[in-house]
């Protein structure tokens, strides 16, 4: 597997900083679908149909969204997102929209990280990276990208000057 690694987001992104807006995780969720169906002994809720989640700035479209909590103390412990394709944006604490879509979406609250599996796409202002498989450390700003076997990474850098240019 051919794997890109990139230290900071922000390099990419020939922005200053992306840190995802910090009150977010402090928001209500909430979620609209055309069904929903609880399992009590797992934890899990599972939304089907056009669903949409938002929590503060984070939008989720999806066919299927499944919200796992925590079996000890009910914590939210990941939400993972299904569709062709399931789509998240977030603004930055500068304002600035980071957007995301793949079939599968797959967050780890407490570890802070976000997974896009099959056909990932991540973008913000004109820059774009595109793999197989995208996991992002969203507090340390870390990026892996990865092309799978066949395929490689397409990232697409804009200069820094067109980015100025929007501010």
């Amino acid at each position: 597997m051919k794997l890109s690694h990139l230290s900071l987001i922000a390099c990419l992104f020939a922005a200053p900083s992306a840190l995802a807006l910090t009150t977010d995780t402090e928001q209500p969720i909430y979620i609209d679908s055309d069904s929903q169906s609880l399992d009590m002994k797992s934890h899990q809720v599972t939304f089907s149909g056009d669903v949409k989640l938002k929590q503060g700035s984070i939008n989720i479209n999806a066919d299927r969204v499944i919200v796992t909590r925590s079996t000890e103390n009910d914590a939210l412990e990941k939400i993972e997102a299904f569709g062709n394709p399931a789509t998240f944006s977030q603004l930055t604490d500068e304002g600035k929209t980071l957007k995301g879509q793949a079939k599968e979406l797959h967050y780890l609250v407490s570890g802070d990280q976000l997974t896009m599996i099959t056909d990932a796409e991540l973008a913000q202002d004109e820059s774009l990276i595109r793999g197989k498989t995208i996991t992002y450390k969203i507090s340390s700003q870390k990026l892996i990208a990865d092309g799978g076997k066949n395929e490689r990474v397409t990232t697409v850098l804009q200069p820094a000057q067109l980015n100025s240019q929007d501010q």
